[in-house]
């Protein structure tokens, strides 16, 4: 009988575990917060790589919207998706180079286009207003009315004078135009140095439809959300352990003390 009573151990009490329930869900949180943030910051980076492609531009040919070495991302597309307005990047072997190209659709299958009436680029019989050119009516030759062929783009720069744009090519069998399937992708945004997206050209809309902005600023806040998921994650460790010292010390501390 004694020697029953020595080998008893004490109850086990459910309160002297090292970490606190508070804080032991906190440290799950933490986890599955860092988790997610990586799979959003990586998902992101990735949605980017499959739909952009970057570029840099090698002329002023597309100045003010697009200096000389600015940096771009252009969305992968088809050449059925272009509309009116949208600067595209294209390579066509008849315009002397085989590099990619950047300038402004500004006509596409069906369209007659000439330039200039009171300065001013006139597609169907309609003036067309164009903000992003900023230096007021374009300086360029007289285009003579041109009928775009069906399945094909008339593409000017936005710097219209010495532009080597359709209006150079227009003694070609195409007259100048490209066909679609020669459009490898769409200018989005400039990202070095960073101006953000291009404006929209509205001065197209009487005409039709206006491509849809692509997926960039979604893409952005997938990667921005995903950081500061694996930051703030990350940060609660050292955060919890800081302020449970401190609750620690105020415990221990003599009353007098304080």
């Amino acid at each position: 009988m004694g020697g029953e009573s020595t080998t008893r151990t004490a109850p086990r009490s459910g309160g002297t575990s090292t970490a606190p329930r508070g804080g032991r869900t906190g440290q799950r949180l933490s986890g599955v917060a860092v988790a997610l943030g990586l799979v959003l910051f990586l998902a992101g980076f990735g949605w980017a790589a499959v739909t952009y492609r970057p570029y840099t531009v090698p002329t002023s040919s597309m100045t003010p919207t697009i200096n000389i070495g600015d940096r771009v991302l252009a969305q992968r597309i088809d050449g059925s998706e272009v509309r009116r307005g949208d600067v595209v990047v294209f390579t066509d072997k008849s315009w002397v180079t085989n590099a990619p190209v950047v300038k402004r659709v500004v006509a596409v299958g069906g369209d007659t286009v000439s330039c200039c009436t009171q300065g001013k680029l006139t597609v169907n019989g309609k003036q067309i207003d164009e903000p992003y050119l900023k230096g007021g009516p374009a300086e360029v030759a007289q285009i003579p009315t041109v009928k775009v062929p069906e399945g094909r783009l008339f593409l000017l720069g936005d710097q219209r004078e010495g532009s080597l744009d359709s209006s150079a090519h227009l003694t070609d069998a195409a007259k100048g135009t490209v066909a679609r399937s020669a459009v490898n992708a769409r200018v989005d945004a400039i990202v070095w140095p960073m101006k953000g997206s291009l404006e929209r050209p509205t001065g197209f809309q009487a005409l039709g439809t206006l491509s849809r902005p692509g997926p960039l600023r979604t893409i952005y806040l997938v990667i921005i959300g995903g950081a500061v998921l694996v930051l703030a994650g990350g940060a609660y460790g050292p955060i919890a352990k800081l302020l449970g010292g401190s609750r620690a010390r105020a415990r221990t501390e003599p009353a007098g003390a304080r």
